[in-house]
């Protein structure tokens, strides 16, 4: 009867064991999730060069900005392109903003399919669609504008916008590795809401101290950056 009754149960080996395992595989998801947000950092950081190469090599071939070049229907200048822009210094127009992709393909420095000359982009606009604009990799276009959509209210500049769904652990990663981690001033920011991106989903990213809110931190945010 007494060994009936007798009741086993785990030894502190096996618990230990067990307790091992979980540890291991918890550290495994943790070392993923870490390994995910290194790529998707580095790859947001090498389209941002890519296109600020592009805009900077751009003007130095044609003395002007993509999108702004007057002369862009020239087929000396820049063949293939089908609209050129104001020539007034400045990307500032609905048509303009369009049309920076469409000369910078041209010109051989992107590629994208950007060939819609009667496209048009606003000027504080996150959700530009990848047909347009180039993908953020997040599903949404990149926007490249004369204003100023960064938290400090600097004076107006050329901007690039990173355009919206874009998690914020990977802002606050890439600002901290080219920037100075704030997402309040330097050349890089946290954007502020405009069209396809609102105000409640800018209020997610940032806390009340000005820090990137990585405590309960949302897929949806934006970035631009400055240095254009």
């Amino acid at each position: 009867m007494k060994n009936l009754n007798r009741q086993e149960g785990f030894t502190l080996i096996e618990i230990a064991i067990v307790l091992v395992i979980i540890g291991l595989l918890l550290g495994g998801v943790l070392k993923g999730q870490e390994l995910i947000n290194t790529a998707r950092v580095r790859a947001m950081n090498n389209t941002v060069d890519g296109i600020t190469a592009a805009w900077f090599s751009f003007q130095d071939r044609y003395r002007s900005f993509p999108g702004d070049y007057l002369d862009a229907q020239s087929t000396v200048t820049l063949p293939g392109a089908p609209a050129g822009g104001d020539g007034n210094g400045l990307v500032d127009t609905d048509s303009e903003r369009a049309l920076v992709w469409v000369h910078l393909e041209a010109a051989g420095y992107l590629t994208g399919g950007y060939t819609n000359a009667a496209a048009t982009v606003l000027a504080d606009d996150y959700a530009c669609p990848p047909t347009v604009c180039p993908d953020n990799g997040f599903g949404s276009g990149m926007n490249l504008s004369y204003g100023t959509l960064a938290q400090t209210g600097a004076a107006n500049t050329h901007e690039l916008i990173s355009g919206r769904g874009v998690p914020v652990e990977v802002i606050a990663e890439l600002d901290r590795k080219v920037d100075d981690g704030s997402p309040d001033s330097g050349a890089m920011q946290l954007g502020v809401a405009g069209t396809g991106w609102d105000a409640t989903a800018e209020a997610l990213c940032i806390t009340a101290v000005n820090d990137y809110e990585l405590q309960n931190p949302s897929d949806n945010c934006a970035a631009v950056f400055r240095n254009f």
